[in-house]
């Protein structure tokens, strides 16, 4: 028997201007998704059900960028992603372009027990929802006041808006976003802080399992998919780790974040922290991104090259830690 460690993030690249108000309302969003985690694992569901249990009770409070409060298409409506995956058999399910579900991260789930495939996307995975009987709702449900008055700023600016919440910093408005030194892809893009959300957990059996969910970035294009619902890239879980990716989706998938991580403690032989630390040096090129993973003997580590990351981590010793920069 090992010993249990959980952590979760919303985001990463975080507005150096951030309120002190959103700061401590995101803090206490962590440590409630961190205070269930830790009663599931106390009481001895294994990895794969914690994880799904954390990122849904994410994806249903709007505090972040996934089910509801998720960022809008160009169209103004809401298209979610996310992906599962199980560390002990590789065993996962992804699904893309939800429009309806109420939460994805139950139906990527469904999509890796309940089906022969590993990915579902659009018309298909809403369609598979529907025989599954999963819980829908009209998209409005998804959508705020405060995401519609950010595509707003965002068309303003003819940008893509990662920060898509706070307006870029020292401006009154997203106009500022159009003079941004950042780049996705060549192309110019705002202040980067795009604030997906994740879970990653090793229960007491050293069994470890991972889940990323996003509504991705504001005022992209419809059918647009990042890399939380790509496996190796947002979402990674092995027999030695499981890792959550949140930032620069192009950047991830180029590099596939997550499991570079794991790549490297087997074939480097590096422990988590020498891992998590490694990648995010070495692989990210100049893309921005952050990570938290979990390893099979209880360790647990974050890592993130942006001005910040949302982030909370507790283990069965005792330790448990909220922070933001």
């Amino acid at each position: 028997m090992g010993a249990w460690a959980i952590a979760v993030h919303g985001g990463a690249g975080v507005d150096p201007n951030l309120p002190k108000e959103r700061q401590e309302e995101a803090k206490r969003l962590l440590t409630r998704c961190l205070d269930i985690g830790i009663s599931a694992l106390r009481s001895n569901l294994p990895a794969i059900d914690v994880v799904e249990l954390v990122v849904r009770e994410l994806e249903t409070d709007p505090l972040f960028n996934s089910g509801r409060g998720s960022a809008l298409t160009e169209n103004g409506t809401v298209e979610m992603e996310v992906s599962i995956m199980d560390g002990p058999k590789r065993r996962c399910g992804a699904v893309s372009g939800l429009t309806t579900v109420k939460n994805p991260v139950s139906l990527a789930r469904l999509v890796m027990e309940k089906s022969p495939h590993s990915y579902l996307a659009f018309s298909g995975a809403e369609e598979f929802a529907k025989k599954q009987g999963v819980e829908m709702v009209d998209n409005e449900f998804f959508i705020t006041e405060d995401n519609v008055g950010m595509l707003k700023l965002a068309k303003e600016a003819n940008s893509i808006l990662f920060d898509y919440r706070i307006p870029a910093v020292g401006t009154c408005g997203a106009s500022a976003a159009m003079d941004s030194p950042l780049q996705m892809n060549g192309l110019p893009i705002s202040v980067y802080a795009p604030e997906t959300v994740g879970c990653v957990v090793v229960d007491k059996q050293g069994r470890c399992a991972a889940a990323t969910s996003t509504g991705g970035l504001m005022n992209k294009m419809s059918g647009r998919i990042g890399d939380s619902p790509l496996i190796g890239s947002g979402t990674y879980a092995s027999e030695l780790c499981g890792v959550s990716c949140t930032g620069e989706g192009e950047a991830i998938i180029r590099s596939t974040l997550a499991r570079e991580v794991s790549a490297v403690m087997e074939y480097k032989r590096l422990n988590l922290h020498e891992a998590v630390d490694y990648v995010i040096k070495n692989r990210l090129d100049e893309g921005k991104a952050g990570l938290i993973a979990v390893s099979k003997d209880g360790e647990v580590a974050c890592g993130f090259n942006t001005t910040g990351m949302f982030r909370g981590c507790a283990t069965e010793d005792g330790f448990m830690e909220v922070g933001v920069w």
